[in-house]
């Protein structure tokens, strides 16, 4: 009896279009057989979000020759929750996000549509990646992603994560990349300003402005640290938020 290829499904937050999205897709296609369901639209920055107010939608899209492939109208955590409960046959071996045209290192895996995707994926016990390269431009290349994308997917096929557990993996802008490095998340923020504007009809409104801190930014072992030095950074990331370490501290001031 024919040993059946590995599933592998794949979802992005850029929408089916996205060129990320194809590059997983031809890589993926390589190690088992893929199934993609992505939104209709860009839905970046969508973070967990899920649709609950009104009616979902799937379309089949042939943009993949040979690929079983949907677009949703809802955000990346609706496609994975639709695939897994209506169009995957059976249960993934693994699910992949991305490529996703922009980074989500340090603290933008929360607001993450990419990565958010990822976590649904493993929320529900499939081993899952997301795949981001640190290039907004119109003209990014993905195509130094691909020996990246298939060797780390490669391994947790055949090395599986623990539940609770996913990969957050960044990609540099540059064809000379040095390696790959394991590192944790590096903690920085956003310092947001709100620009007040006036449209054509006279009415107040916002654009939001400001700028990255890294507060890590002399550590060697983060996310921040490994993209600025030309190495694909790594992260093995949870989506339990409990803060361990706290719990005994608070238990003493709230006996």
């Amino acid at each position: 009896m024919e040993e059946k290829r590995p599933l592998i499904l794949i979802s992005n937050d850029d929408g089916i279009t996205a060129p990320g999205l194809r590059v997983l897709v031809e890589e993926m296609s390589k190690l088992g057989e893929v199934v993609v369901v992505a939104p209709d639209s860009p839905q970046s920055a969508m973070g967990h979000a899920i649709t609950v107010t009104q009616p979902l939608r799937l379309k089949e899209n042939y943009i993949f020759e040979g690929i079983k492939a949907f677009e949703c109208s809802g955000t990346p955590a609706d496609c994975v929750k639709l695939a897994l409960d209506k169009i995957c046959t059976r249960r993934p071996d693994i699910m992949v996000s991305g490529i996703n045209h922009g980074p989500n290192y340090s603290i933008n895996v929360i607001y993450s549509g990419t990565m958010s995707a990822a976590v649904e994926a493993a929320v529900d016990g499939v081993q899952a990646i997301g795949f981001s390269l640190n290039d907004y431009s119109a003209s990014a290349n993905f195509e130094y992603c691909r020996p990246f994308v298939k060797r780390i997917a490669s391994t947790i096929l055949q090395n599986p994560l623990p539940y609770g557990t996913l990969l957050n993996v960044n990609i540099p802008r540059t064809e000379h990349i040095k390696g790959i490095r394991i590192c944790r998340q590096a903690s920085a923020k956003y310092a947001e300003n709100f620009d007040e504007r006036t449209d054509p009809a006279g009415r107040t409104y916002y654009w939001m402005t400001g700028k990255f801190i890294n507060m890590d930014a002399d550590d060697n072992e983060t996310d921040l640290w490994a993209i600025d030095n030309d190495y694909v950074s790594v992260v093995p990331t949870k989506f339990d938020l409990t803060s361990n370490s706290v719990i005994q501290h608070l238990k003493h001031l709230l006996p």
